[in-house]
């Protein structure tokens, strides 16, 4: 009896992990996707784009819970079909098996084939760049903070560690960021655009957004690029056109009409640039 009863809580075992592996997975799947279980950790996308984004970021999930599930499966057969089911000599040993030769090999190169083909598939749709854009972002990433010039508006803004920068959007209308460095590599990022990129000295980086609800994002730098990299916070305000057109009223005011060329930080002798004036002399327009 004691056989029999062990192969039955082996295989009452098994049947728990499976079940309860694939409630878990069923219950992810299945929850809103309006909540952080049902975005699996993600952020609530602000943007068109982004429902794009966290559908392949669900969908890659959902993929790697199968192959797990699959996995943990045969593993938990092998250990109950081919255990030892006496006490004279070993089991059975085998140098190969071509069946599960082929599988092994197979299996993954089309698991790999069809996630390079989604994920080329919806890369090539998110970095698209349309022929006319209205609104032109210039996004210069510098140390130790950002600037910000409204190419199609004709004013800039800009931060200092001290003050973060402030980028201002208008919802509901596409937005083309053009992205540069007067230094070194930094990384754009606003974590609820669910979607960052490089920002690398003598190149120019382009994609487009259109954020789609209004409020205030936090973003700030993705690549350890130096000494305050930390510090190189900014705040996203994406506002109705009303809104955006007086913030760029205000700005040329201001006087920050033109374009900002560096946005480095001329320091006033505290070491490391933590303090001091925008280096304006690259600018064009009113302010050069």
């Amino acid at each position: 009896m004691g056989p029999t009863r062990s192969a039955r809580s082996s295989r009452a075992r098994l049947v728990g992990v499976t079940i309860g592996a694939a409630l878990v997975l069923a219950g992810t799947a299945g929850c809103s996707a309006d909540t952080r279980l049902g975005r699996l950790g993600y952020p609530e996308p602000v943007t068109e784009q982004g429902s794009l984004l966290l559908s392949f970021w669900q969908n890659t999930w959902i993929a790697a819970f199968c192959v797990g599930l699959l996995t943990w499966g045969l593993i938990f057969w092998a250990i109950i079909a081919y255990r030892k089911r006496t006490h004279e000599g070993a089991p059975l040993q085998t140098r190969y098996n071509m069946p599960l030769e082929i599988l092994y090999t197979v299996a993954p190169a089309i698991m790999i084939a069809a996630l390079f083909a989604i994920t080329a598939r919806d890369q090539a749709e998110i970095t698209k760049l349309t022929p006319d854009v209205k609104n032109t972002v210039g996004v210069i990433g510098f140390k130790w903070n950002w600037g910000f010039n409204y190419e199609s508006d004709g004013a800039y803004e800009t931060g200092t560690p001290a003050k973060p920068a402030e980028l201002w959007l208008p919802v509901d209308e596409r937005v083309r960021f053009d992205l540069t460095s007067p230094d070194v590599i930094h990384s754009f990022w606003v974590p609820q655009f669910l979607f960052k990129m490089d920002v690398v000295p003598g190149r120019q980086n382009s994609f487009e957004l259109t954020p789609n609800k209004i409020g205030v994002f936090a973003g700030k730098c993705a690549e350890l690029c130096g000494t305050y990299h930390s510090a190189m916070l900014f705040n996203v305000h994406v506002v109705s056109r009303a809104d955006y057109d007086a913030h760029i009223a205000a700005l040329k005011a201001a006087g920050q009409s033109g374009s900002l060329q560096t946005g480095r930080i001329i320091t006033t002798g505290n070491a490391g640039g933590n303090t001091g004036r925008v280096d304006t002399s690259g600018t064009t327009g009113s302010n050069k």
